[in-house]
């Protein structure tokens, strides 16, 4: 059966068999995977390029990269506060209310993203004095930042769209078209970082022209490539998506009092977290600035590639968003229940897996991305390091989207305040000095085992009830 006829006996009540279950969660896993992976990718392919380019352009990306993942996750948060409600009105039958909520979050959150946006471009000159940076990599880090910002807009756009065609159940299409601006990435980064230069290739020279504008140009390309997919899944997710399309009745496009107190109270604990989890991540950095420029970009070469490990994790974690949402908007506590366990035992196993994947092949990852033998050196340490950590890591991710899905992030954001804050930073400002960057990655990786059994115990708690 098709995920579409799966989905629809959660919505209409009907029973479903372990097999069943088990071909939905894959159904939706997969291209929630590919989205995934597609989007670290882009960052893989924007660090390979950069990093091209010697430790100090790379640096500059580093030292700023906490603070993109602090306001990209604030857009996601608010974007999850309308998606939420969308799901759990599809697992009620309810189109019409979910079409509603629809309306009403493109104009909440098309303003929240330009408010983000210009705080973003506002703070962008000091954003790197005040993370310590090396005066050598600030005038990068600050225009890299600036540009960044300038397209939180689309960016948010972006996500909103993806979220509310996952929680719909679709996940092909925002699958497809996060591979495709993967490859725009590429294009446009090709051209812009890069001068005018005499290509040799397969026994051929030929001229390629380039703006050559090095770390600035990284920017650029990513925030056009966002452009073109933001506009493409906004026109499908508003004209062609089959339960979300909006040409199907007229409504109001002005929030109401009761989606905007129900986004707040999804997302507000979300965004937040995010705020609190990329504040532990900036902190991180500013421990790892006085380590010196080979350690920056170490670091920030390091978070990258395990990306690649985790981004499953994260795929598998948007599926069970949409099962687990939608079956708790059916109210059907059985197959909610069952949906959680599914979807996090296959998180833990699939980045078990990448875990070894990525200790066999640090080498390999990092050396892609920097030709530096110190920069290297660092950076395999570091991943092989956190590759112990990956199946508990799982557990975290994808129990906390289970409880999105439930509406319930309060409990769990709290979770991961204190988990980041009170083990994480203690111990990586405890093991840098002595240490140094090999400290800070296995403070990290002893905090991601103690996340990922707190949250399996808060999981088994929540469904013993």
């Amino acid at each position: 059966m098709a995920s579409n006829d799966l989905l629809s006996l959660i919505r209409q009540g009907h029973p479903m068999t372990v097999g069943q279950q088990l071909r939905l969660t894959l159904q939706l896993s997969v291209p929630a995977i590919m989205a995934q992976l597609s989007s670290i990718v882009m960052q893989y392919i924007d660090a390979a390029m950069v990093g091209s380019l010697g430790a100090n352009a790379s640096a500059s990306i580093g030292l700023v990269s906490t603070t993109t993942w602090l306001f990209g996750g604030s857009c996601s948060a608010a974007a999850t506060g309308f998606s939420v409600q969308v799901a759990h009105a599809i697992g009620a039958g309810d189109m019409y209310r979910a079409r509603q909520i629809l309306r009403q979050a493109l104009v909440a959150i098309g303003l929240f993203g330009l408010l983000w946006g210009m705080i973003g471009v506002s703070i962008s000159g000091s954003l790197p004095a005040w993370l310590g940076g090396d005066e050598a990599i600030c005038r990068d880090s600050s225009l890299y930042f600036m540009i960044y910002s300038a397209f939180l807009p689309v960016l948010q756009i972006y996500v909103l769209s993806s979220s509310m065609l996952r929680c719909s159940g679709n996940m092909r299409v925002p699958s497809m078209l996060s591979v495709l601006m993967c490859l725009l990435d590429v294009v446009f980064n090709f051209f812009l970082i890069f001068p005018s230069r005499m290509v040799h290739w397969g026994g051929f020279s030929f001229w390629m022209p380039g703006a050559g504008w090095g770390v600035e140009g990284a920017a650029l390309g990513t925030g056009l490539a966002e452009l073109v997919v933001a506009m493409a899944l906004l026109w499908y997710l508003c004209m062609h998506s089959a339960d979300l399309k909006l040409t199907k009745e007229k409504g109001r496009f002005r929030p109401t009092s009761p989606v905007l107190k129900n986004a707040v109270r999804i997302g507000l604990p979300m965004g937040i977290e995010h705020a609190v989890i990329c504040g532990a991540q900036i902190m991180t950095t500013v421990i790892v600035a006085p380590l010196g420029i080979f350690a920056i970009a170490a670091n920030s070469f390091g978070i990258t590639a395990e990306s690649l490990c985790y981004m499953p994790g994260y795929g598998i974690a948007d599926a069970a968003t949409t099962l687990v949402g939608q079956s708790y908007g059916a109210g059907r506590k059985d197959l909610t229940r069952r949906f959680a366990y599914i979807t996090v035992g296959m998180g833990m196993a699939v980045m078990g897996v990448m875990g070894v994947v990525m200790y066999i092949g640090a080498p390999f990852i990092i050396g892609t991305m920097t030709p530096d033998a110190e920069v290297l050196a660092l950076g395999v340490e570091a991943l092989r390091i956190e590759a112990f950590a990956e199946p508990m890591f799982a557990a975290a991710i994808v129990a906390y989207s289970v409880f999105v899905g439930m509406g319930n992030t309060i409990i769990p954001s709290l979770m991961n305040f204190f988990s980041i804050w009170a083990v994480r930073l203690t111990l990586a400002a405890w093991l840098a000095p002595t240490m140094g960057l090999k400290g800070v990655w296995l403070a990290m990786c002893l905090e991601l085992c103690f996340r990922g059994s707190i949250f399996l115990a808060r999981l088994k708690w929540v469904f013993k009830k």
